[in-house]
């Protein structure tokens, strides 16, 4: 796994929102790398921190400390001109809600337009239309859509309108932040389809943050668990939803419906209870328990898990 190119990587991140007494870190210490041509997924529940972490790789939050590295160069804090414009093109964001992401008064081509004339990636208006009416049919909407206004389309559709505006600035990284948990359930696999399908095509690596496991188990490759801020469990998703370590991530795991009524009846949810780990004599480490796989542990639970999993017996 090492040897593959990494285009993101997370070290150390810190972000604190408002200063003095009221001062809430909202992310501490989170650590990860994305590799070229992957989709990580970061999966927790509402609150955690997932959507600061992506609006923070987006610049819209400010980092607090730690760094975050695009293809090894920091992208956080100041950073020159050129840089700056380069990795504006080059990582984009799919919003969570259709409906408040869209400006409702322009119309679908100023839209999708938008981040073509603030880069001034075009050399003319000819080709500037040409873009968008190849964007609007790699989500699999009509060219003439371009004329109209948001108001005139389905949940789905204006999604869709979302994932292009993203595509048209041909990005390499996209952060796809719960693209779908605003829209109904028949279209979601449509959506997801569409982003594994657009992702071959284009040579795409996603962050994909979410707070559904089946969803996350159905579209991502790695999978980092967060909560309050701290990633607790990082691994292959199928190793992750196979062999869940730390209890957190059980609890999450165990909560997700079963589709079959017989084996949802007899299973047991499990709760997690913060106050179970003793951190104030030995506090805890992300710690490499297996090949690819980290939890967020100290020495007692580390020795715990890999008696309790059969970990390196």
């Amino acid at each position: 796994m090492s040897n593959r190119e990494v285009v993101l990587e997370v070290k150390n991140l810190n972000v604190t929102f408002s200063k003095g007494k009221n001062k809430f870190r909202a992310i501490r210490d989170v650590s990860f790398e994305i590799y070229k041509g992957e989709t990580f997924g970061l999966v927790g529940e509402s609150g955690s921190g997932k959507t600061t972490i992506g609006r923070s790789i987006m610049r819209i939050n400010e980092v607090t400390g730690g760094e975050i590295l695009f293809k090894g160069k920091p992208i956080n804090g100041k950073i020159s001109k050129d840089w700056d414009q380069e990795i504006t093109q080059k990582i984009q964001m799919i919003f969570q809600d259709p409906m408040a992401s869209l400006n409702e008064r322009a119309k679908v081509d100023y839209i999708i337009s938008e981040g073509l004339v603030n880069t001034k990636k075009y050399k003319n208006n000819a080709e500037r239309l040409e873009k968008v009416r190849n964007a609007l049919l790699e989500v699999g909407l009509l060219p003439e859509f371009a004329s109209r206004f948001p108001h005139e389309f389905s949940g789905g559709q204006r999604q869709r309108i979302g994932i292009a505006r993203a595509l048209v600035m041909e990005p390499e990284f996209i952060i796809a932040d719960e693209p779908i948990s605003a829209l109904d359930v028949s279209i979601r696999a449509q959506v997801l389809n569409l982003l594994s399908n657009l992702q071959k095509q284009n040579d795409l690596t996603y962050l994909f943050i979410a707070h559904d496991l089946s969803i996350v188990r159905f579209i991502t490759d790695r999978t980092a668990v967060i909560y309050k801020g701290q990633i607790v469990e990082l691994a292959e998703t199928e190793k992750l939803f196979s062999n869940p370590i730390h209890p957190y991530t059980r609890a999450l795991i165990s909560a997700v419906p079963e589709p079959n009524p017989y084996k949802e009846r007899a299973k047991t949810i499990e709760i997690y209870d913060p106050s179970q780990h003793n951190y104030i004599k030995d506090p805890p480490s992300f710690v490499e328990i297996e090949d690819g796989h980290f939890v967020l542990a100290n020495e007692e639970e580390l020795t715990r898990y890999r008696t309790m999993f059969k970990i390196g017996v």
